[in-house]
């Protein structure tokens, strides 16, 4: 009697499930929130004029989550029920995450002055004058036929400043608003000049019109970031002292590896380099060459002479390493381009001399405690190579799939022009080597260091 008794509470629960069931999908269809989108463009123009700082921008629609915007027909945004919800959505989206700075200084009065739909055809944001007309002028006709995922929401926010002369800075806190946002802002100076940036997430503060120490410190930063999060410059560094690990020598070896990336780094930030696709590849190919024969000639046995400009040759290549880093980054440097190509470069020094304050006592625990300095030297070294191959065969691949197809260019001016300008280049690199052969003499023929030479 019992187990009747469950058995027809069992069957009465999954009864009454399956009514609910029928009920709820019985009912009218709920609107919900939508999903993060996967890549979303924000376009903005920062411009100083008079007493106040004026920022427009354009966010897509489907970026604005969590609010369920009216519609008619066929999934139509319903323009004439939506203005407050909109107005809602750009202070909820954007506004919140849009920090501006005035010398230092949060400008908390932020206004929200225009809001307003646009199509996603519209160019309007072209130029910051066609861009201010058309978000302040007639919105859409509330008839018009607009899919609400398609439609591009555009907004003016107004800030009052001391003056359009100052200093300006933004931290603006969009990542949010998808998968992946780019940002793309132009700073309008009031002379008229642009200055364009870009950038994925969110970028921390960002100075629009920075001072030269401004731009030196962020860039300082960067650099040191860079040595250290490049794990082939590390093991480059590594190989570079495991042979060598008293003052002297040590000072020759990164004093070339320093002078000859510094060239290239400037040179392709003035254009020298190539702007081919196959470059980048070949260089990280290169790159990866480099540190292969520095691990087979610490285990051959090297001198100092010879290391130091191996080292440079070398370093001319990893410059062009370092420029890649920088591409993104130079956006940042304001006016001041050269500025923040030394400081990147002090920054990479200052991480050099941490790496070899860290690694030069650990070698010589290791080959005092652990391994004989001949043995450790050869095992080191293999390891590296063993790592650099397998990278320098990965990178020989993607690099094969290029396919180069020589061509003569026009003698003209602008060839003309190019070719003084590289020949600066090696004028100014034959110098600085004959400058380091002055400072570094060679040694006697009889030094030599490495797995060849002497372990004690």
């Amino acid at each position: 009697m019992p187990d009747r008794r469950a058995s027809r509470g069992a069957r009465g629960l999954i009864a009454v499930g399956l009514l609910v069931a029928g009920l709820l999908l019985a009912l009218p269809a709920r609107p919900v929130a939508h999903d993060i989108p996967v890549d979303v463009t924000v376009q903005a123009f920062v411009a100083p004029q008079g007493d106040r700082l004026r920022l427009l921008v354009r966010v897509p629609l489907e970026a604005m989550r969590d609010f369920i915007f009216p519609q008619r027909g066929p999934g139509y945004l319903d323009l004439a029920a939506a203005d407050s919800m909109l107005r809602d959505a750009i202070m909820v989206w954007v506004g919140d995450g849009l920090a501006v700075y005035e010398e230092g200084r949060l400008l908390a009065d932020q206004r929200l002055q225009a809001v307003r739909v646009s199509l996603p055809s519209d160019r309007s944001f072209a130029s910051y004058d066609s861009a201010l007309a058309h978000v302040t002028g007639p919105p859409l006709p509330v008839d018009t036929e607009i899919v609400w995922q398609q439609a591009v929401l555009d907004a003016l926010f107004e800030y009052e400043i001391e003056s359009d002369e100052s200093r300006f800075a933004i931290d603006p806190s969009l990542g949010r608003l998808g998968i992946r946002t780019i940002t793309v802002l132009r700073f309008v100076l009031p002379d008229g000049a642009v200055r364009a940036f870009e950038w994925s997430g969110n970028p921390g503060l960002v100075q629009l019109d920075p001072r030269w120490h401004q731009a030196a410190l962020r860039f300082v930063a960067l650099g040191f970031e860079h040595i250290l999060d490049g794990i082939d410059h590390l093991l480059f560094l590594a190989c570079l002292v495991i042979p060598f690990r008293r003052f002297m020598p040590l000072v020759a070896i990164v004093t070339s590896f320093t002078v000859a990336h510094s060239v290239t780094l400037i040179a392709s930030a003035f254009e020298l380099a190539p702007d081919a696709l196959w470059f980048p590849p070949l260089v990280e190919t290169l790159i990866a060459l480099s540190i292969v024969y520095m691990a087979f000639e610490n285990i051959a046995g090297v001198r100092l002479r010879r290391r130091w400009l191996i080292t440079f040759g070398f370093g001319l290549v990893h410059g062009f390493g370092f420029s890649f880093a920088l591409r993104e980054t130079l956006q940042f440097a304001g006016s001041h381009l050269l500025t923040s190509l030394l400081s990147f470069n002090v920054g990479v020094e200052l991480g050099q001399l941490l790496v070899l304050a860290v690694l030069v006592p650990l070698l010589h625990l290791l080959f005092r405690y652990a391994v004989a300095e001949k043995l450790g030297t050869i095992l080191l070294s293999a390891l590296v190579a063993h790592t650099a191959w397998h990278w320098m065969t990965e990178r020989a691949a993607q690099l094969a799939q290029f396919q180069f197809e020589p061509a003569w260019p026009a003698f003209d001016l602008l060839l003309l022009a190019s070719l003084m300008r590289w020949a600066m280049l090696l004028l100014i690199i034959a110098g600085l080597l004959w400058l380091m052969h002055m400072l570094f003499p060679q040694p006697d023929a009889g030094e030599k260091t490495g797995a060849s030479a002497s372990s004690g």
